[in-house]
């Protein structure tokens, strides 16, 4: 014999039921389309996995923040807050959704400038360096205006509103900060050239045969260029001045 039962209570408990059966759907479907659109945009499964792996990451260190504060007592008072000894059970699939989708545009953002440094036949170690340096300002810019939104959701009273600021919050901060400005390019570095695997386009870019000029005595002058192994360069702007990578 089934008994049925409404009210909020069983509603509740069906929404919670429902919505751990369908997580690991979503969870599944974004991380597919991280890949799939990284590989697509990037030709390289290397970078895809690499992505795939550093959303992790950074949801996995949010989510820790999240329990550190909101599951314990001992940031009440700083907070303003009542803890229930959980966390409301909508905020993991917020923090996955809008989270993939932030951290996937800081990584196209500062992939996309390393990739372009090393099409032009820098190689890998200087590319990734020259990406970084020119990203890295514009990426942690956008992350603070973020955070500064989120944040403000952890002034209001209503608890999961406070939870799902501060998460979100820190999520950006982590990964803006410290993964795609420090263990990204870290991982680029250690990776080499194997970061485009399969693609050859910047391998035969790397390869190509340095630009040289013929010089006043009829010889091979570089000139104001001067040839890195894999075929870059550097420019000299005036005698006696610092090397500007190319």
């Amino acid at each position: 014999m089934e008994t049925a039962v409404t009210g909020e209570v069983a509603r509740g408990v069906d929404y919670v039921e429902h919505q751990n059966g369908k997580l690991p759907l979503v969870l599944g479907f974004l991380l597919l389309m991280t890949f799939a659109m990284t590989v697509h945009a990037f030709r390289s499964v290397v970078l895809g996995l690499l992505g795939v792996g550093l959303n992790l990451l950074s949801a996995a260190s949010a989510l820790g923040l999240l329990v550190l504060v909101f599951q314990g007592r001992w940031a009440e008072d700083l907070l303003s807050f009542v803890s229930l000894d959980g966390i409301s059970s909508r905020v993991p699939l917020f923090l996955f959704v809008i989270l993939f989708g932030l951290s996937m545009d800081y990584q196209v953002f500062v992939v996309s400038r390393i990739r372009e440094a090393a099409l032009n036949g820098v190689p890998t170690r200087q590319a990734v360096l020259d990406g970084i340096a020119s990203s890295a300002k514009v990426v942690t810019s956008a992350a603070l205006v973020m955070v500064t939104v989120f944040a403000s959701f952890v002034m209001l009273h209503i608890l999961e509103m406070k939870q799902m600021g501060f998460v979100l919050a820190a999520a950006v901060l982590l990964d803006a900060f410290v993964i795609r400005v420090m263990i990204l390019p870290a991982a680029l570095l250690l990776l080499g050239r194997a970061t485009w695997w399969p693609s050859g386009a910047v391998r035969r870019a790397q390869e190509r045969p340095a630009p040289r000029r013929e010089g006043p005595d009829g010889g091979d002058s570089i000139g104001p260029e001067r040839a890195y192994p894999g075929g870059s360069f550097e420019r000299h702007s005036k005698p006696g001045s610092v090397p500007h990578s190319g």
